[in-house]
């Protein structure tokens, strides 16, 4: 376990150091000085997603100090965003990384002037795979299919949980109420 716990940091960091970090390296390369409305709404995305990440972990922490404290055990946080998604935080985590690529369209547009055609249809590429990535990232290998894994072996009404609300992207229940 231990190795494969420092194999995944180690993969964990070569993607934030290269490709995972390829909308601040677009970014940066753009010398215009005027504010675009994309950079406006790829912010706004970014502080909204990092507040419902924060949000999230804040009332799973609250949560999870109440049933220690009643010394309840093993139960489903259904509370605050943890009642629209089973995974509120890794789809705000997931929101984050887009609003950087929303960011980086005018700057990737800008280096049109600078670079090959070839070499920006690839960047602009780069740049929906880093979403495409994080996506499947937070999902199927180290968020939401792993954590209902174990969740479901935990806790015995988590069955019902996932019957009921979404596993990623927040919404109503399942069954519409």
């Amino acid at each position: 376990m231990a190795l494969a716990q420092q194999i995944e940091a180690i993969i964990q960091g070569l993607a934030n150091a290269s490709y995972l970090a390829l909308p601040a390296f677009i970014i940066a390369a753009n010398t215009d000085s005027q504010i675009s409305i994309f950079e406006i709404i790829g912010i706004i995305v970014w502080l909204a997603a990092f507040a419902m990440e924060t949000i999230a972990d804040i009332q799973k922490l609250a949560f999870l100090k109440a049933m220690k404290s009643t010394g309840i055990k093993n139960q489903v946080c259904n509370v605050g965003l943890w009642r629209f998604s089973r995974h509120p935080n890794y789809f705000a985590e997931w929101m984050v990384w887009n609003g950087l690529v929303i960011a980086a369209i005018p700057s990737w547009l800008a280096l049109y002037q600078q670079e090959t055609v070839v070499v920006c249809g690839l960047l602009g590429v780069g740049l929906l795979i880093t979403s495409k990535i994080m996506y499947t990232t937070l999902v199927v290998y180290t968020g939401a299919v792993p954590s209902d894994f174990y969740s479901v072996q935990k806790r015995p009404e988590y069955k019902a949980y996932q019957q009921t609300t979404n596993i990623f992207f927040p919404g109503l229940k399942k069954n519409g109420k």
